[in-house]
């Protein structure tokens, strides 16, 4: 019987690939059980589940900062304005809620709208536990989340460059299922309490909306106020760099408005934001927003000439356009399409021109076929849309 290998002359184990654990899936299954089920009942989550690597993700063309770049990780009892991971809730119901608060007060004389986006930087593990425990979730099952999140460890990976290990005990993973439920379990309790001020919320993204009359802001300041105590009572700082702020102000002449003051700093003023993926200026117009999703789709199309020469079949052609171009072209399309101009429409009439031209078949054309879906099937959407169109 040949001797047993020496543990230094073992080579290293490496990752399954997805196709690996899905091919083995039968075996692997009963071991992952066993191993969760463990987890589960002593409330301890081992470390090698509490391990990721962190790769620098480039925001921007041209880095000229750590700024620049995004970490990439691998691995009813909510609040009604709450609208991520909810059931029939999107990214489009969050964006269109907003819209229809500042519409439907800026139908009245002398009024106008100021919208705060406010960022978030951490989570405290300690305080959350004590918020599931308020939320009646069992003993066990807080244990096993504050151990999943406390003595975390990551290391960042450029290249063929790692880091040393850093051992985390705040905030959450990045990509982890549990960690937008865990956020909204977190930040629940911090609601508006004025009807003229909204809080509306998408995970960690929030959104703070002063409806403002006859130029009275102190409801609106009173509620910044208030949220900044909140953060500083639940240990959840506030990232005063990319908390910006938005005026709707259709007034003829309306006089400068005072900047608010957050965390002793004034909030920058911007022309337009890009909230939950669609970007909103101040006069509520959509060129921009239009400009921006035209630009991708148009840059997609280079793909869609590369398939056309390897003579792909027409079928999959059209599948490639419906997913990878009609995808970007009809993004967040129940907020701006009923309310954007003839032109801008026109524009996204050439990307699918130019794609039936490579393709060699007619494709849907979005101005008939979701005049008609705005029509049939979402008229509540339809109308908000074209209150749009007049309002501005």
């Amino acid at each position: 019987m040949p001797p047993a290998p020496h543990l230094s002359d073992t080579p290293p184990l490496t990752p399954l690939t997805i196709k690996e654990e899905e091919h083995c899936a039968n075996q692997l299954s009963p071991v992952f059980t066993d191993i969760f089920n463990t987890s589960l009942e002593t409330s301890h989550v081992p470390a090698c589940f509490k391990t990721s690597a962190i790769v620098p993700v480039p925001k921007k063309t041209k880095i000229t900062g750590p700024n620049d770049y995004r970490p990439d990780i691998t691995d009813p009892l909510l609040d009604p304005l709450q609208f991520a991971y909810r059931a029939n809730r999107s990214v489009d119901d969050a964006v269109n809620m907003a819209l229809h608060f500042i519409l439907q007060h800026l139908d009245s004389p002398g009024s106008y709208a100021r919208i705060l986006f406010v960022d978030f930087n951490t989570i405290i593990p300690a305080l959350l536990r004590d918020k599931l425990f308020q939320l009646n979730v069992p003993d066990s099952m807080c244990s096993w989340i504050t151990d999943f999140l406390t003595d975390r460890r990551q290391f960042v990976r450029l290249g063929t460059h790692v880091s040393d290990l850093q051992h985390i005990s705040t905030g959450s993973p990045q990509g982890c299922v549990l960690s937008p439920l865990l956020f909204s379990l977190y930040t629940n309790g911090c609601t508006s309490g004025h009807q003229s001020v909204k809080l509306l919320k998408f995970a960690d993204d929030t959104t703070l909306i002063g409806l403002i009359s006859d130029g009275d802001e102190s409801a609106y300041r009173g509620e910044m106020d208030r949220l900044v105590s909140w953060c500083s009572m639940n240990n959840l700082e506030l990232n005063s760099l990319k908390t910006v702020e938005m005026i709707v102000d259709f007034r003829k002449d309306p006089a400068p408005l005072p900047p608010v003051i957050l965390c002793d700093s004034p909030v920058i003023s911007v022309e337009s934001f890009r909230l939950l993926g669609t970007t909103i200026t101040k006069e509520l117009k959509w060129e921009q927003n239009i400009r921006s999703l035209t630009k991708k789709a148009q840059q997609r199309t280079y793909f869609l000439r590369q398939l056309k020469k390897f003579l792909l079949p027409v079928e999959m052609l059209v599948n490639f356009y419906t997913a990878i171009i009609e995808s970007i072209l009809t993004s967040s399309i129940t907020v701006w399409f009923a309310a954007a101009t003839a032109r801008d429409k026109a524009k996204l009439q050439c990307v699918i021109h130019s794609a039936e031209k490579m393709i060699g078949c007619s494709l849907p054309s979005l101005i008939i076929s979701l005049e008609l879906i705005f029509c049939v099937i979402a008229p509540p959407f339809f109308t908000l849309v074209l209150r749009q169109s007049e309002i501005t």
